[in-house]
């Protein structure tokens, strides 16, 4: 085996079941891409603290929630803090990998999001809607997330919850980056088809609008998924700012478009580590 390439440590649960999506699929996949580059080895999220201190990069691809982890992921970003490792996706992101406190932060800012309550003195500021989505702080993959009507808001223990309202959407679209680069772009036709994706041709508001929230968040190495919603009137906002795990559906890609993206995010891996020694 040569010792000249670099060693990625890949953390992925190929045994996870999600709902519309092939997560070892993908992630066979991307792994065996990689290993063109470098020297590759699979690991499940509960090994990476045993195993990162021997590769010189983490990458993070389809590990699932961490819910279901969270004491073993808490450990892996403390060690890797610790040790000066090498993490890709930089552990500095601002989103979903510090849990759902962005979509106030975001709300607070201005920034063209579903408006996001977590007090009950900021219920007011919500539009009204016919029905408003309770989503846990922690919440991922819609564990915990449940629809409500006004009148039981009042009732809600605000200490790891938030609440948006139910809008209308004409459908959901998906931006996908590496570092602060674009890359594809996919969307769902049928709003009750999440994970029927098809390839969407981004305008240049479009883009203005994704990179908006990919510069805010200011990783400088690693691949973030910005999920948002076609609201009847055109706007989008944004639903969610995956900057953990990102599932990225490279099986909905055209041939050409997916080796493009291994190429890019070959080149992003090989200069983090280089930026890294």
């Amino acid at each position: 085996m040569s010792t000249a390439r670099s060693r990625v440590l890949y953390v992925t649960d190929l045994a996870f079941e999600a709902k519309g999506r092939r997560y070892c699929d993908e992630d066979i996949y991307l792994s065996s891409r990689l290993r063109e580059d470098f020297d590759v080895a699979l690991c499940h999220p509960l090994d990476a603290v045993a195993l990162m201190e021997d590769f010189d990069v983490v990458v993070v691809r389809n590990s699932g929630p961490v819910l279901h982890y969270q004491a073993a992921y808490d450990a892996f970003r403390e060690r890797a803090a610790e040790r000066g490792v090498l993490v890709y996706n930089q552990l500095s992101g601002k989103a979903d990998m510090a849990g759902k406190q962005y979509l106030l932060d975001l709300t607070a800012a201005g920034f063209p999001v579903i408006p996001t309550a977590g007090r009950p003195q900021d219920l007011e500021r919500l539009p009204e809607a016919a029905e408003y989505v309770v989503k846990p702080r922690l919440g991922a993959d819609s564990i915990g997330l449940e629809f409500v009507s006004r009148d039981r808001l009042a009732d809600l223990v605000y200490d790891d919850v938030l609440v948006q309202p139910r809008i209308d959407f004409r459908y959901e679209v998906s931006f996908y980056f590496v570092d602060h680069a674009f890359q594809y772009a996919l969307h769902a036709p049928r709003p009750d088809r999440r994970w029927e994706l098809a390839p969407y041709e981004p305008t240049a508001q479009d883009l203005a609008f994704a990179q908006r929230f990919v510069d805010w968040n200011d990783i400088e190495h690693g691949i973030q998924r910005v999920d948002a919603c076609r609201t009847p009137e055109g706007a989008l906002l944004l639903v969610e700012l995956e900057d953990l795990n990102p599932y990225l559906s490279l099986e909905a890609l055209a041939p050409a478009a997916r080796d493009a993206f291994v190429t890019t995010m070959k080149t992003s891996v090989h200069r983090a580590v280089r930026g890294a020694a």
